[in-house]
């Protein structure tokens, strides 16, 4: 399964942001075991440096990134990805990036912690908790 992870959950790890850590931690660990595919959109990368770098120092968001980058396939923002969410009724472009980022990568899904910044989607979008239920009912984990 190709996971597209939002923004908002690789920060619950990386930041230790609790309670939701737990659940985020446990979809990394299924990441670094194969079990499944996880992608990041490009524009997470940048998202990710500037708030840790902000919230720890630039030394740790260069351990991020790079543990970011030993995990995770990183899907592109092209002009195509950029057309395609603009063509998207989201309130949010960032939002509208990563979900056209998504689709043009062939992710089977999106987990977030923020279900309404994906309404009406072509591809599920999960909680963390729903998602780790539906690998294990699966198999998967």
């Amino acid at each position: 399964m190709r996971v597209m992870f939002d923004t908002n959950v690789i920060l619950d790890i990386l930041l230790d942001r609790q309670p939701f850590s737990l659940s985020a931690a446990v979809l990394f660990s299924k990441v670094e075991k194969g079990e499944i595919t996880g992608l990041v959109c490009a524009t997470t990368l940048t998202t990710i440096y500037y708030l840790t770098s902000k919230a720890l120092n630039r030394a740790k968001a260069d351990e991020c990134i790079e543990l970011l980058l030993s995990l995770f396939e990183v899907a592109a923002v092209n002009r195509s990805v950029i057309e395609t969410a603009k063509k998207l009724k989201l309130r949010d472009f960032e939002d509208a990036v990563l979900y056209a980022s998504a689709l043009h990568s062939g992710s089977n899904c999106i987990v977030t912690r923020n279900l309404k910044d994906f309404p009406e989607s072509e591809i599920p979008v999960f909680l963390p908790e729903e998602l780790l239920k539906i690998l294990k009912i699966r198999g998967e984990g």
